[in-house]
C-alpha cells in the first residue's frame, strides 16, 4: 500500500507538454512510495486517448475518466475514493512540483502531528518564465482567511482524515471554482490546523489567462463562499469588505491586475530558470526507472 496518494484532474488541457511536464515532475520526486491517481474529466477523445497512451508508461498512474464534465471538485472526491495512502497530496494539470516536494512534506507531516496539512511557498511561472515568488504564511489562523486561501491548492499535503472527515470537496454549484477556499475553511472549523514550509518546492503557472477566468458569477459565488465560511469560522464581524473583495477585484482592468500582481510578487532576482526544471525533472525520472 502506497504511503502517498496523489490526486489530480484533467479537462482538455490546451497545453500537453505542460500537461506532461506536470505528471513527470510527480514521476521524478525523490520520495517514490506514491500512487499517483488522475481523472479526466469527460474530455474530448482525441485527448483522453493521448493521456491514456501517456500514462501508460508507469504502473503507479491510475487513469479514471468522467463520461461527462462533473467539475473539479467532483473529480477530486472520484479520485479519492480510489487512493489508499494515509497521505492525500495533490497536483494541477499545468504546475510543476520541484523534485523533494514529496519527500519534504511527508517528512513534515511525520514529525509534526498536531498539522493537519501542509502546503509550501511557490516560484511564479508564465509559459517559459519563472517572473516571481509566492510567500505564504507560516503557520496561518483564522484570520489569514479574510485576504485570499492562505494555501495554494495544489501544493497541499493532508493527512488522509482530513478528506474522510469533511467528506471530501462540496460539489455544489456554489463552491464551483473555489473549491480549495471552502475545504481549507471548513477544515479550521472542525479543529484542524495547517502549515506551509517556507521553502519554494513549486512551480505554480499564473498568466494573463488566468485573470480572465474568472466570470461574474463565479465571484458572486466566491462572495457566498467567503460569507458562509467566515461566518462559521467567527471572523465576519467588521469584515464584509472581504466578503465583498471579489466583486470589486473584478471590476479592475486585467492589465492594471497584472501589474499590481507583478509587482507584489515579483523577484529582482529569480535564481531558477525553467530549463533547469526539465533537466531537473526528468533527471530523478530517468533515475527512478
Amino acid at each position: 500500500m502506497p504511503v502517498i496518494s496523489v490526486l489530480m484532474g484533467t479537462y482538455n488541457e490546451p497545453d500537453k507538454k505542460q500537461l506532461a511536464l506536470a505528471i513527470d515532475s510527480i514521476l521524478g520526486q525523490t520520495f517514490q512510495d506514491f500512487e499517483y491517481i488522475i481523472c479526466d474529466d469527460g474530455s474530448r477523445s482525441e485527448f483522453y486517448q493521448w493521456l491514456k497512451k501517456f500514462c501508460s508508461k508507469d504502473s503507479r498512474i491510475r487513469l479514471l475518466h468522467n463520461e461527462r464534465n462533473r467539475g473539479l471538485a467532483y473529480t477530486l472526491n472520484r479520485c479519492f475514493a480510489y487512493a489508499s495512502g494515509r497521505y492525500i497530496a495533490r497536483m494541477d494539470a499545468d504546475d510543476i512540483s520541484l523534485p523533494q516536494r514529496l519527500e519534504k512534506q511527508f517528512l513534515f507531516l511525520e514529525k509534526q502531528k498536531r498539522y493537519a496539512l501542509t502546503g509550501c511557498n511557490a516560484w511564479m511561472l508564465d509559459g517559459t518564465v519563472v517572473w516571481g515568488k509566492r510567500r505564504l504564511v507560516k503557520n496561518p489562523d483564522r484570520t489569514d482567511f479574510l485576504y485570499t486561501s492562505p494555501f495554494i491548492h495544489p501544493a497541499v499535503m493532508m493527512r488522509r482524515e482530513v478528506m474522510e472527515q469533511l467528506y471530501g470537496y462540496d460539489v455544489t454549484t456554489v463552491s464551483y471554482r473555489v473549491e480549495d477556499y471552502d475545504f481549507f475553511m471548513r477544515m479550521y472549523e472542525v479543529g484542524f490546523v495547517g502549515h506551509n514550509l517556507q521553502e519554494e518546492l513549486f512551480l505554480y503557472r499564473e498568466s494573463e489567462k488566468s485573470y480572465k477566468k474568472r466570470k461574474f458569477r463565479f465571484r458572486i459565488n466566491e462572495c457566498i463562499v467567503r460569507y458562509k465560511g467566515f461566518t462559521r469560522l467567527g471572523i465576519l464581524r467588521g469584515n464584509m469588505c472581504y466578503v465583498l473583495k471579489p466583486l470589486v477585484t473584478g471590476l479592475i482592468p486585467v492589465s492594471v491586475m497584472r501589474r499590481y500582481r507583478r509587482k507584489l510578487f515579483g523577484a529582482e532576482d529569480v535564481p531558477i530558470r525553467l530549463e533547469y526544471v526539465y533537466r531537473t525533472v526528468h533527471s530523478k525520472e530517468e533515475e527512478n526507472t
